[in-house]
């Protein structure tokens, strides 16, 4: 009996370290991906700011790809979710083939009518840009669904790829059409529509899902039904979405103006860099969630999971946010470097966006979609209330008042929400990074010495990282120590 229960013992113990090893191995292709995109979009905002002079033509550039945001969701009918999360279980290449061909025969159509209604509309009048950004919306469009296929595939570098060659596209159209051929707003127009087809052509090559998984004659009839069952009531949530976290510019438009949005806009640039941080963790976690979510541990796994990730978000929040201070003065031109005052209370609504987001799980494992519009229309409500309220009065102060508010009811309900799909412990010790995230307010905004700033992220993180969970250190810790050992064994 004694030898059995070891046994049962010892087979827990290496389930958990399968798939916590599995989401660590995925965390590190995601990271490698998206830190790698965002680092070559990180580095033209300087390229933007210097060339693009006036701050009202990148403002406008802001209005509409806020516009291409929104519209999104509506031209894919979500299924970069649907075509990723019944991809992901997918039993065999028949049934991928379903999946595949429903989808882009779906998203063709879309596209189709959308062109036809943006030249319906050109006949009555007249939008600077439109043709651009018409012709981004496809791009991008194609570019959110395709990758998803790749992913739900399984071909994880392959997906990550099309991120890094699309910024690397990105960045090199970037400097020949704005810097050297002084095309302005239109250049970063180009660059953006001719990188993302280019790594759409070069990843197509490899995984080959037209050529493979595209049937011309197969009837997708019963898996169209399925997968927009599953899409169509996340519809109605990104657009809440849109509304809690872009509707903002429309307010600065209409109450500030252009050239307040523009250099809003270059925080909101900086702040999406944590975003890109959350999502590494949202799209590693989001595999291991689905594929764990029927285990016989699942809430004291996701309980280990959700505590560790608010130490990782602290340590992220507060070295972004000094690093950023310290770096302000030559990353940005002088007319944009007012916005380092936003970049505080943005990184701290993206860091709240990033524990709703785990939350989030719950709908997606459980494919209780429907329930995640309460979800999100109750904060975007809340959000264009507040908007209408606060931004007159205090200008962008309100805004970032309101997107603080806005993502803490967000997460508050969810957290309620979520107790109909899994049970999470809040860990005591956790109380210490979420201390330490408002306290460093204060050093950030006060007047401080470049040496001042670095003494106090010096001391913040050497705090974290000495009180981060155990378990965090050894599994992160053997994962780097295997990635030298084999760097040395390769050379």
């Amino acid at each position: 009996m004694h030898n059995s229960f070891t046994s049962m013992e010892q087979t827990a113990q290496d389930n958990s370290q399968n798939r916590t090893s599995k989401f660590l191995r995925d965390l590190g292709i995601y990271a490698v991906g998206n830190l790698g995109s965002k680092i070559i979009t990180f580095m033209m905002i300087p390229l933007y700011t210097y060339f693009v002079e006036q701050p009202a033509d990148y403002g406008y550039y802001d209005i509409c790809l806020t516009v291409i945001f929104l519209l999104m969701p509506i031209i894919t009918l979500q299924l970069r979710d649907g075509s990723f999360r019944f991809l992901l279980v997918a039993k065999d290449d028949v049934e991928r083939s379903k999946i595949i061909t429903m989808v882009y025969r779906t998203l063709m159509v879309s596209i189709v009518f959308t062109i036809a209604t943006v030249i319906a509309i050109n006949l009555f009048t007249h939008i600077a840009y439109l043709w651009h950004t018409l012709a981004l919306l496809i791009a991008m469009s194609l570019q959110e669904v395709v990758s998803q296929v790749v992913r739900g595939l399984g071909k994880n570098k392959e997906f990550v790829a099309i991120g890094i060659i699309s910024a690397l596209g990105i960045g090199l159209f970037s400097v020949l059409f704005v810097a050297f051929m002084g095309m302005g707003i239109e250049g970063i127009f180009l660059a953006n529509i001719v990188a993302r087809l280019t790594s759409l052509t070069i990843i197509e090559s490899r995984v080959h899902t037209i050529t493979r998984f595209l049937k011309r004659n197969l009837d997708t009839q019963e898996t169209f039904i399925k997968i927009l069952k599953y899409t169509l009531p996340l519809l109605p949530g990104s657009l809440c979405w849109w509304v809690t976290g872009s509707s903002d510019r429309w307010f600065i438009q209409e109450y500030i103006g252009l050239d307040s949005n523009g250099v809003y806009a270059i925080a909101l640039r900086f702040s999406s860099i944590l975003q890109t941080l959350a999502i590494i963790y949202y799209q590693a976690w989001q595999e291991t969630a689905i594929l764990q979510y029927d285990s016989k541990d699942r809430d004291s796994f996701f309980s280990k999971m959700f505590n560790n990730y608010i130490y990782i978000l602290s340590i992220v929040f507060i070295a972004f946010c000094f690093l950023l201070k310290i770096n302000y003065n030559w990353l940005v031109d002088k007319q944009y470097q007012g916005s380092l005052w936003y970049i505080y209370p943005l990184a701290l609504s993206a860091t709240l966006f990033a524990v709703s987001a785990f939350f989030d799980m719950g709908y997606q494992c459980a494919k209780d979609t429907k329930r995640t519009l309460p979800a999100i229309l109750l904060p975007a409500t809340l959000n264009v209330g507040l908007n209408f309220a606060l931004v007159p009065q205090w200008g962008i102060r309100g805004i970032l008042t309101n997107s603080i508010i806005t993502y803490l009811v967000l997460v508050s309900y969810r957290w309620y929400d979520m107790k109909r799909y899994f049970k999470l412990s809040f860990f005591r010790r956790t109380l210490l990074p979420l201390t330490m995230i408002l306290l460093s307010a204060v050093p950030y905004y006060f007047d401080c010495t470049i040496w001042q700033d670095l003494l106090f992220l010096a001391l913040a993180l050497g705090l974290l990282l000495y009180s981060c969970p155990q378990g965090v250190k050894d599994d992160v810790g053997k994962k780097v120590l295997n990635k030298f050992k084999g760097l040395f064994h390769a050379t």
